[in-house]
C-alpha cells in the first residue's frame, strides 16, 4: 500500500465483485484539538494490497491555535490585561494594607509594601501563565496576596514583642511554607479528595468572616485614640462608598460591573476630599521609579509557631487554587488533569518561596479573574501574562502604589464590607454543593465555624497559652481549616461505617422519623 507521509487520506474504493484477498479498510487519522484538515490537492489514484484501485485525495493539516495559547494583536493584548489587573486591584492591595496598618508603618513605608507586593505577584503571575519546566498551568490565571494569610499575619504581628520584627518572621515563615508546599504539590494533586466542597467552603467562609472586622475598624477611621474616631462624618463616608459600589453593581453590566469596588473607592475618595480627610502626601512624597530592594524591612527570621500558621495557610491556599484550576479549565475548555494541577501548585508556592525576597507575601490564584475570563470569552494566557507585566510596572513605580495609600480608610472601609463579604458569600456558595443534606457534614461545618470563629467573638479565650501557640490559635483560618480537615477524614474516611443519614434541619437526630397516626 502506498503511503502519504503527514497527511490525512479519504479513500473510496470503486465498486466490484468481492475478492477473496484481504479486506483494506483504511481508518481516518483522528486529529488533533489543535489540528484541522482541509484538501490542497486534486483526488490521486492509489494502490491498496490487492490490486484494488481507490481514490484518495490528500488533506494537510492546518495549524489552529488552542485559544489558550493564542497571541492577539497588541493592543487587544493590552487593554485585555488591564482589565485583569483592574479586577484584582483592590484585592491585591488589601492584604498589605492591613498587616501594613497592624505593624504601623508610615505612609512611606505602606507604599513601599504595597508597591513590593504588586511586583511579586506579577511576576507569580508570570509563573503561572507562561511557566517554567514543570512549573506553571499554563492558563489564564492572575496570581496575587492570598486573602487567606491575612489573619494569621495579623496574629504573628500581635505576639510580637517589637513590631520591626513581625515583618521579618511573616517573610521567614511564608519561604518555608513556600518552599514545603513546592515538594508537596505533586502529592498534594492527588489528595484533592480530602479537600472536598464541606472543607474548603467552611475555610473559605471564615476567611471572609475572620477579615469583616477589619472593614468596620477601618469604616471608623484610621487611629482608634483620635477624637474623630467612629463620628458620624467617618461612617458617612463608609455607608456613601458602600451605597456607590452596590448601585454600580445593581445597574451596571459587564467590566464596570466587575471593578465596582475599584470605581468605587475612587468615587469614595474624591466625595471625601472636601471633608478633608484625603491625604494627597503619600503621593507627592513617591518617587516615580523605584526598585523593592531586597529584604528592605530586615534579614527573614525564622520562629516554628509561625512557621506552622503559614504552613496550614499554605494547605489552604493550596486547595483553593486546585479548585480555581478545575473551574478554569473547564471554561476555557482545557480540562485541568493531575499533571497540570501539579504544575500549577508548583508555581503558586514557589512564587510565594521567593516573594519574601522581595517583601512580598504568599501568592495563590485570584478566583474573581476566573469571572473576568468567562464574562469576556478572551482565554488567551498571553492575555493575563501582559497583564502580569502591568503589575511589575506598577511595583516598579510607588507613585503608582502610593495611590491607593490616598484613599481615606473609612473608604477603604465601605468597599471592605463588600470585599470581605463577597469572600464569605463565596464559601457560602462553595457549601451549597457540599451535601448538608448528610447529617455528618453538618456536623463538620457547624463544629469547624464554631471553632474557627473563637478568635473573633472571644478574642482573650486562648489567654492562657504560650504566646509561641497562640500564634496558631488565634488565627481562626488556622484553626478552622484544621478542624475541618480532621473532622472530616473522621466522619467520611476513616472506616466503613454506616452511611450518613439524610436530615432536614440540623437539630434533628438524623434517625428516620415515624410517620404520625
Amino acid at each position: 500500500m502506498a503511503a502519504v507521509s503527514g497527511a490525512r487520506v479519504h479513500a473510496r474504493a470503486p465498486e466490484r465483485s468481492p475478492s477473496p484477498g484481504p479486506r483494506w479498510a483504511p481508518g481516518p487519522a483522528r486529529p488533533s484539538r489543535t489540528t484541522s484538515l482541509k484538501p490542497t490537492s486534486e483526488p490521486t489514484c492509489l494502490t491498496a494490497t490487492g490490486g484494488a484501485a481507490v481514490t484518495a485525495q490528500i488533506v494537510d493539516p492546518v495549524d489552529e491555535t488552542h485559544p489558550v495559547d493564542e497571541k492577539l494583536p497588541a493592543l487587544k493584548m493590552a487593554t485585555s490585561g488591564l482589565q485583569h489587573v483592574a479586577a484584582m486591584y483592590a484585592g491585591v492591595v488589601a492584604p498589605p494594607l492591613i498587616v501594613g496598618a497592624a505593624v504601623g508603618l508610615s505612609g512611606t513605608e505602606l507604599t513601599f509594601l504595597t508597591g513590593a507586593c504588586l511586583f511579586t505577584a506579577g511576576l507569580a503571575t508570570f509563573l503561572q501563565t507562561l511557566g517554567i519546566w514543570k512549573v506553571g498551568a499554563r492558563l489564564p490565571f492572575v496570581n496575587g496576596v492570598t486573602f487567606a494569610g491575612v489573619a494569621p499575619m495579623t496574629a504573628i504581628v500581635a505576639s510580637a514583642h517589637d513590631k520591626s520584627d513581625a515583618l521579618p518572621v511573616i517573610f521567614g515563615a511564608v519561604m518555608v511554607a513556600g518552599l514545603l508546599g513546592f515538594l508537596a504539590a505533586p502529592f498534594f494533586s492527588k489528595a484533592v479528595r480530602f479537600f472536598p466542597p464541606v472543607v474548603t467552603g467552611t475555610v473559605i467562609t471564615l476567611i471572609g468572616v475572620s477579615l469583616l472586622p477589619v472593614a468596620f475598624n477601618w469604616a471608623q477611621g484610621p487611629n482608634p485614640a483620635a477624637h474623630d474616631y467612629g463620628s458620624a462624618t467617618n461612617l458617612g463616608l463608609a455607608g456613601i462608598t458602600l451605597l456607590i459600589v452596590l448601585a454600580l453593581r445593581r445597574f451596571t453590566r459587564g467590566f464596570v460591573k466587575q471593578i465596582a469596588v475599584l470605581l468605587g473607592l475612587i468615587a469614595g475618595s474624591l466625595v471625601a476630599i472636601p471633608f478633608g480627610v484625603t491625604d494627597f502626601g503619600p503621593v507627592a512624597d513617591a518617587d516615580v521609579i523605584g526598585f523593592p530592594t531586597p529584604f528592605h524591612f530586615g534579614a527573614p527570621q525564622f520562629q516554628v509557631a509561625a512557621i506552622l500558621s503559614m504552613c496550614v495557610v499554605m494547605v489552604v491556599s493550596m486547595t483553593e487554587s486546585t479548585a480555581d484550576m478545575l473551574a478554569l479549565g473547564e471554561i476555557v475548555e482545557r480540562p485541568a488533569d493531575e499533571r497540570t494541577i501539579a504544575a500549577g501548585l508548583r508555581a503558586d508556592t514557589l512564587g510565594s518561596a521567593l516573594s519574601p525576597l522581595f517583601n512580598g507575601f504568599m501568592c495563590s490564584a485570584f478566583a474573581q479573574n476566573i469571572g473576568l475570563v468567562a464574562m469576556t470569552r478572551i482565554r488567551s494566557r498571553f492575555v493575563v501574562a501582559v497583564g502580569g507585566g502591568f503589575l511589575v510596572l506598577m511595583g516598579l513605580c510607588p507613585m503608582a502604589a502610593s495611590l491607593i495609600a490616598v484613599v481615606p480608610r473609612p473608604v477603604l472601609g465601605g468597599a471592605g464590607v463588600v470585599l470581605f463579604g463577597s469572600v464569605a458569600a463565596s464559601g457560602i456558595q462553595t457549601l451549597v454543593r457540599a451535601g448538608l443534606e448528610k447529617d455528618n457534614n453538618v456536623l463538620i461545618v457547624a463544629v469547624s465555624l464554631a471553632v474557627g470563629l473563637i478568635p473573633i467573638t472571644a478574642p482573650n479565650f486562648y489567654h492562657a497559652f504560650p504566646e509561641t501557640a497562640r500564634i496558631v490559635l488565634d488565627s481562626g483560618i488556622s484553626t478552622g481549616c484544621v478542624a475541618a480537615v480532621l473532622l472530616n477524614l473522621v466522619f467520611n474516611h476513616l472506616g466503613k461505617g454506616r452511611e450518613a443519614q439524610d436530615v432536614t434541619h440540623p437539630m434533628e437526630s438524623g434517625e428516620e422519623l415515624a410517620p404520625a397516626h
